[in-house]
């Protein structure tokens, strides 16, 4: 998901009561919630679609929900002695325990693999034991309705306290409806599409992918490399994902190493790829999860070298 839904997990955790266990509780809390998109930072050394390789991988993983809460829990803690020693420390902040303060990390860094798993782009968990990738399909990178729920319980739960009156169940409130209604667009991502069988036999995958803005309607996908079909509901048919012109057959291996490590790594985090003629009659490689085709965005690999042979 984006830092803001990760931020508003964060702070909603201590709205609910958290934030009462140790000083500095809030920001391990929100700076936990986001701790794990450290690995934001290939985008210094990593070119193109290089990026899709690496992220939501070692960072996302086992070993990170231990280390990266330790991390922030130390820097905290030296912080606040570094305040004490300066005499720079607020006067209203609770002792800072080191043991809750990795606690409060650990609970905000697990928060935020979970929904980062929520959605169709997927997440390695088991990395670096395993690469594979899990999806749970069930709501789009940027959940508006999130934001406003979220947004709303924060900024309301935070009045109240300033007011000096009960400001805890606002917060708790807005975490159980928010779960139910991930619950439920968990539950339509499963269930949809039982209506339609899929467009071939063959079909390796079939996506049920949330919508932005419009969160409880889906575009359903499916099929295998390189035949993709998406279901057109007011048809109620599949539909191939590119007009017969477009398409281009699959290349070999030897022309996809000549996108080098672009090639590998669309491929390693390609989840419906396909290849599409550009323009200048070569071939380009996309994923129809992510399809724009007004412009080559940051998922989908160019091979100016490869000839596109159009599929009839």
């Amino acid at each position: 998901m984006d830092n803001l839904t990760h931020s508003l997990t964060g702070a909603l955790l201590g709205q609910a009561g958290l934030k009462r266990k140790t000083g500095l509780a809030m920001p391990a809390l929100i700076i936990g919630a986001n701790l794990p998109d450290v690995d934001a930072a290939c985008f210094f050394w990593l070119d193109g679609a290089e990026h899709l390789g690496f992220r939501r991988g070692i960072t996302h993983g086992p070993i990170a929900w231990v280390l990266l809460p330790l991390l922030l829990a130390g820097l905290l803690w030296l912080f606040d002695r570094w305040q004490t020693r300066r005499g720079k420390r607020p006067e209203g902040r609770l002792s800072v325990h080191f043991g809750w303060l990795y606690a409060l990390s650990f609970i905000a860094c697990l928060s935020h693999p979970a929904l980062d798993w929520l959605n169709s782009y997927g997440i390695r968990l088991l990395e670096p034991f395993s690469s594979q990738w899990f999806y749970g399909d069930a709501l789009f990178i940027i959940d508006i309705w999130l934001w406003l729920g979220m947004g709303f319980a924060t900024w309301f739960s935070l009045r109240r306290e300033k007011q000096g009156r009960e400001w805890m169940k606002p917060a708790r409130i807005a975490m159980v409806v928010g779960l139910a209604y991930i619950g439920l667009n968990w539950a339509i991502s499963a269930t949809h599409g039982w209506h339609s069988a899929s467009p071939h036999r063959d079909a390796t995958e079939t996506i049920s992918s949330p919508l932005p803005i419009i969160s409880f309607r889906r575009e359903e996908i499916s099929g295998s490399q390189n035949d993709w079909y998406y279901f057109h509901d007011s048809a109620d048919v599949w539909v191939p994902f590119l007009k017969a012109g477009n398409r281009c057959v699959w290349p070999s291996e030897r022309e996809l190493m000549t996108g080098g490590s672009q090639s590998g790594a669309f491929l390693f985090w390609s989840r419906a790829p396909f290849a599409e003629r550009a323009p200048d009659g070569s071939v380009l490689l996309r994923d129809a999860r992510y399809y724009d085709p007004r412009a080559r965005d940051r998922f989908t690999v160019a091979l100016p070298d490869v000839k596109c042979e159009p599929i009839p």
